[in-house]
């Protein structure tokens, strides 16, 4: 179907009106693009306020990232704190298309929209889609809940969930103006890997969003890792003392003159000195406030409350392989495991431990950790959500990996399928390791979520219990019933939804710090 544009796909200069002013787009590769549109401004720790200009908006540049370390021997930052803005690609044609969404990875702490892999050239022309990858706060900006330090000092003015607020708000912006770039507001599928598709997992539990997407996908996504009252007031304590101050006595208006750079080297220093993650409680995340975000994901999912609408997800087959490399001994994997598993359920832990010998072995306790940040968390997802009546849910296993990958022991590692799913494998840091049967599992992946961005099944029948159906993409595509059914069944009673840990076992920062 075609429809009015303000521009001309023909035209050299795409100038299009959008609710905060014109944005002037470029072509590249065969698509059209509006780079670095700005959709909101952020003030640091607070909610974002919507954005407009004078004049006309040059969007041939991407946009600043959300300030992050470039892990570096110099320890350098990137980015702006103004760094709320998106990009759009889409076909140069002038058809009327489905709109795809993506939100990014990164541990909530990294990333950017227009990383190489992910800059969707092949992707929307592929697919025949508009394409919009989001910016949004990472990290201590981002992640961290400072309302729970207290209620004095400036505290309680401030957002408990900035950067979930940034994403709604980029929802909305999409909603409100993606027609004028050819989108269908109504066919929104909201896409995300990792961290991202965990921020996905969550908004589909906020009830102010229910309308602003129709479809989802989520792909490899933590999706527990959400602070609950007690991990929010942990890590905003800890924050406070990284950055170097008394939480009893530290004013918002000192944190507020704390220099963009020292902010976020004090949630990096936090991140790997607080060894949160041994006990799968991650620093960065968002945080349970009884308004934008009122229950855990998996509750609500539970409880039948999250957004009817059809859900693709998946995981991949060895996503934290590398793992193997970790520890000397049995006996440190073992305890390590342990102890990961107790933070979250004391009870349920000998079950699960018992399924991979203990994990003392560096296969069992890279398989461990790989099921316990991602596919029993997908698996339940995928199982509570397909309780839902007439909505479809969809599940995959992305098991290709390159001779050299299999050769090493490691196979389809986190973030693998990416450049499989984006049809750009020159753009993956991977690139020397994929094979050249990569480009079949390209077409094989996009056809099956062109189909579901399409309205349409991905090309499977739907995961219901008892069957649990899942498709496998390789370099050929097979489909299975209930894989590793007893890895399932040890993780079916584990309580995922809070971390029960002590707080001793989160580091205070180093003295000199």
């Amino acid at each position: 179907m075609d429809v009015e544009f303000s521009f001309d796909p023909c035209c050299e200069h795409l100038v299009v009106e959008t609710s905060g002013g014109k944005v002037v787009g470029g072509r590249a590769d065969g698509v059209l693009t509006w780079k670095g549109i700005p959709y909101g401004r952020a003030q640091r720790w607070r909610r974002p306020r919507p954005v407009s200009w004078e004049g006309e908006w040059d969007a041939t540049r991407y946009g600043p990232v959300a300030p992050q370390t470039t892990y570096t021997w110099k320890d350098q930052v990137i980015g702006d704190e103004e760094c709320l803005n998106l990009d759009i690609v889409r076909p140069a044609t002038s058809d009327r298309l489905p709109v795809v969404v993506y939100f990014h990875g990164g541990g909530y702490f990294a990333g950017a929209s227009h990383t190489a892999v992910l800059r969707g050239y092949s992707f929307a022309r592929e697919l025949d889609v508009v394409y919009v990858g989001l910016n949004f706060r990472l990290g201590s900006l981002g992640y961290v809940d400072l309302t729970s330090v207290g209620s004095r000092g400036g505290f309680e003015e401030l957002e408990p969930n900035p950067a979930m607020r940034d994403q709604i708000l980029a929802l909305r912006w999409v909603r409100e103006n993606i027609e004028s770039f050819g989108g269908d507001p109504d066919r929104v599928c909201l896409m995300g890997e990792s961290a991202g598709g965990a921020a996905i997992a969550s908004l589909m539990t906020v009830p102010s969003v229910k309308g602003l997407f129709h479809r989802a996908i989520l792909q490899s996504a933590p999706v527990m890792n959400v602070h609950s009252a007690r991990q929010s007031e942990l890590w905003a304590r800890r924050f406070v003392q990284y950055v170097g101050f008394r939480p009893r006595t530290v004013q918002v208006s000192d944190l507020l003159k704390v220099p963009t750079g020292e902010v976020v080297r004090a949630g990096q220093h936090m991140l790997w000195q607080g060894r949160g993650m041994w006990e799968l409680n991650a620093c960065f995340g968002n945080s349970i406030d009884g308004d934008v975000l009122p229950e855990h994901p998996i509750d609500c999912f539970g409880a039948g409350a999250q957004a009817a609408v059809p859900l693709l997800i998946g995981t991949n087959s060895d996503e934290l392989s590398v793992a193997h490399m970790l520890f000397l001994t049995r006996r440190a994997r073992a305890a390590t495991a342990r102890k990961m598993l107790e933070a979250y359920d004391p009870e349920g832990a000998d079950q699960v431990l018992a399924a991979y010998g203990g994990a003392g072995s560096r296969r069992e306790f890279s398989e461990l950790l790989t099921d316990a940040v991602f596919w029993s968390q997908s698996v339940r997802l995928a199982e509570l959500h397909s309780q839902l009546s007439g909505v479809g849910t969809w599940m995959y296993r992305f098991d290709y990996a390159p001779a050299a990958l299999r050769r090493l022991g490691i196979g389809a590692m986190h973030s693998m399928e990416l450049a499989a799913l984006f049809g750009d494998a020159r753009a993956s840091k991977a690139r020397l390791l994929l094979g050249a049967e990569l480009d079949q599992v390209t077409h094989l992946m996009q056809a099956a979520w062109r189909n579901f961005i399409w309205d349409s099944d991905p090309g499977w029948a739907e995961y219901r219990t008892p069957d649990r159906v899942t498709r496998i993409f390789e370099r050929e595509l097979r489909t299975v019933r209930d894989p590793r059914s007893e890895f399932r069944e040890a993780w079916s009673n584990f309580h995922m939804h809070g971390w029960n840990g002590l707080e001793s076992a989160v580091s205070l920062p180093r003295p000199g710090r």
